[in-house]
């Protein structure tokens, strides 16, 4: 079972940097993470042997991961969603000073 909080994260990576994966290993991290399917089940479906799906699935993943550690592109993006929440709270807040 896949906790929330990575399965937030591996959305995130995918989200950012997939493109720089394959459109099979894409599809593996997609049937994994996001529909459920066991390592059996694909490799069923692939007619590829469990261990090659795993070791597909997780350098992808690990790639993902080295490439954020260098680029930091995911950190980056929620420092900026902070910011523009703060800009829009501090916005709103001075509209209903205004109103009072």
């Amino acid at each position: 079972m896949v906790k929330i909080e990575n399965l937030s994260y591996i959305s995130e990576l995918i989200d950012t940097y997939g493109n720089l994966l394959t459109k099979k290993q894409l599809k593996y991290i997609d049937l994994y993470y996001f529909n459920d399917y066991s390592l059996i089940e694909i490799s069923k479906e692939y007619n590829v042997s469990k261990n090659a799906i795993y070791d597909s699935i997780t350098k992808s993943i690990d790639n993902l991961k080295n490439i954020d550690s260098k680029l930091n592109l995911i950190n980056k993006k929620n420092i900026r969603l902070k910011l523009y929440k703060k800009i829009e709270n501090d916005s709103l807040r001075k509209k209903l000073e205004e109103l009072e």
